[in-house]
């Protein structure tokens, strides 16, 4: 398939079975210093059923390598000016992918790591009509931002929160003050935390990949019904 043109370089992963119109659609957004292909092994474990788009970070990360979605100050603040520029351009991004690809719009979802989870938080919180779900590793809730959070919006959009107790970068308690956040806007979320640190392991994958399963053959059940 011919990768379209839009603001976020990016690799495309058809599913196995490429015969139906459209797909369930699941978009990685990496961690600080990774690339469209760090992510991209994870799809291997998940479901067949997925097209997969990943993308690249806009800023080129300084300190060997990479790219990053924003700088950081301290932890939980990210850089104003770029995270801005981060988020239209994942916007921009997520608009041209769901119109040019074989996209089942009632069945998108974000898969965050770090930074990316904090993406990925970004654009469910302010846009939530566009998501089926968010699986949130590793990472935070943007408060403070430009961002406006519609807290009163997010009844359709299901979310798994996955963080590791023994996190050095990015510790558990921010994903506890996700879960109050979650909790106080009376969300649909799964809370999981490991005994692990900055990383998906085995066992949080296995879960996550249970997770995104379960939502897409629910929502088959619930259509089928229908």
């Amino acid at each position: 398939m011919k990768t379209i043109s839009t603001t976020l370089i990016h690799r495309v992963l058809m599913p196995e079975d490429s015969s139906p119109p459209t797909h369930p659609t699941l978009i990685l957004l990496h961690g600080r210093g990774a690339d469209e292909e760090d992510l991209l092994g994870l799809s291997s474990h998940l479901d067949p059923r997925f097209l997969v788009l990943s993308a690249r970070a806009p800023f080129a990360f300084p300190y060997g390598g990479g790219y990053t979605w924003y700088e950081v100050g301290t932890v939980g603040t990210p850089d104003p000016s770029m995270f801005k520029t981060s988020y239209e351009k994942l916007s921009t991004f997520l608009q041209d992918a769901v119109a040019q690809y074989p996209v089942d719009r009632q069945k998108v979802f974000l898969l965050g790591f770090s930074m990316g989870t904090v993406m990925s938080y970004a654009m469910a919180l302010t846009q939530p009509h566009l998501f089926r779900g968010v699986v949130a590793n590793s990472g935070y809730i943007p408060e403070g931002t430009h961002l406006e959070l519609r807290w009163n919006a997010i009844a359709s959009v299901e979310f798994l929160v996955t963080h590791g107790t023994m996190d050095p970068v990015i510790p558990v308690q921010l994903a506890r003050r996700a879960k109050e956040l979650l909790t106080g806007a009376n969300a649909k979320f799964s809370y999981k935390e490991y005994p692990m640190a900055h990383q998906i392991s085995e066992e949080s994958l296995a879960d996550v990949a249970a997770w995104l399963t379960h939502r897409l053959d629910s929502h088959t059940t619930e259509t089928s019904r229908a």
